[in-house]
């Protein structure tokens, strides 16, 4: 196998041409240093990683997978099997919209359509000023508050199309 960069070098350091902010990097270098060991923590560092720099693009991953000397295969082989990681921001405020049977039947797929009417965006896709992107997910496991929305970490239960606006308007 051969060595990642940073092995070939000695040492691991943010590299010259990135593009993200160094400051990130260094707070994703002193998490996995506060780590008893580097093996078996590939998951929890992409975990703190995507929640320093929002998403997980092909840069940070390199940086990861030299830092935690994994190949830049096995990083990415983690970042596209688990649904949680993402590879293209996010807005500010994520909104998530489940999409599981009690909410779809209870009118999940009209909500979904108030906000894409109220932001002009499609699913997957982020507001031009970064502060909203939309998505949709299977459960929540609240289905008993179907439909659910979620923006950021904060739940909304018994969603309604009406209610999108005001949604919005707290962010």
């Amino acid at each position: 196998m051969q060595n990642s960069t940073c092995q070939a070098v000695g040492e691991c350091r943010v590299p010259d041409q990135a593009v993200l902010p160094q400051p990130l990097y260094r707070e994703v270098v002193q998490f996995i240093e506060a780590l008893p060991q580097k093996q078996g923590h590939l998951v929890t560092v992409l975990h703190k990683a995507q929640s320093v720099f929002g998403y997980l693009p092909i840069e940070v991953q390199q940086f990861v997978a030299d830092y935690m000397e994994v190949p830049l295969a096995q990083v990415y082989g983690v970042v596209s099997f688990y649904t949680f990681f993402t590879m293209v921001p996010k807005g500010k405020h994520p909104i998530s919209v489940c999409m599981g049977t009690a909410c779809f039947v209870k009118g999940a797929d009209k909500v979904v359509r108030a906000f894409k009417e109220q932001l002009k965006i499609d699913i997957g896709d982020v507001t031009p000023d970064g502060k909203f992107s939309i998505d949709t997910l299977r459960c929540v496991g609240g289905c008993a508050l179907a439909p659910i929305v979620m923006v950021g970490e904060k739940v909304y239960g018994n969603v309604t199309a009406g209610q999108v606006k005001k949604i919005l308007a707290d962010y």
